[in-house]
């Protein structure tokens, strides 16, 4: 996919803000209710709506982030999307963690950085809603 076709994406692109707060999460093993596993060579990162985690036991933890789903169908050919995403979300000061899924990107700020990391995706062109 080209390039060029990247603005229409954005013109025409939806995203939308999870309610709740979400904690990134180093295990030994994957937890129960995880929104998402990682897996690698050195280490299990779990991803887990902060409501859920309980009394589960985890080497490390980061909370206080929030969910953005770009609610689009997002091909695998396409080039650029989360370059520019991150670009934009980058030049408006927020940090971010990311996942993808097979058609569908998430990406996950700090609570106190949500309305800067919407406004920065609206500029983009995209309409952003908060459930």
């Amino acid at each position: 996919m080209k390039r060029s076709n990247l603005r229409e994406y954005f013109r025409n692109g939806r995203a939308v803000v999870a309610p709740g707060t979400y904690a990134i999460v180093k295990t030994k093993r994957a937890l129960v209710n995880a929104l998402a596993v990682i897996k690698d060579d050195r280490e299990t990162t779990c991803i887990i709506d902060e409501s859920k985690l309980g009394a589960q036991m985890f080497l490390g933890f980061e909370g206080d982030w929030r969910m953005i789903t770009f609610d689009m169908v997002l091909p695998l050919s396409l080039i650029g999307f989360f370059a520019a995403v991150s670009g934009a979300l980058a030049e408006a000061g927020v940090n971010i963690f990311t996942i993808s899924a097979y058609t569908t990107d998430h990406v996950f700020v700090k609570d106190q950085k949500l309305e800067t990391a919407i406004k920065a995706l609206e500029k983009l062109g995209l309409s952003v809603r908060q459930l």
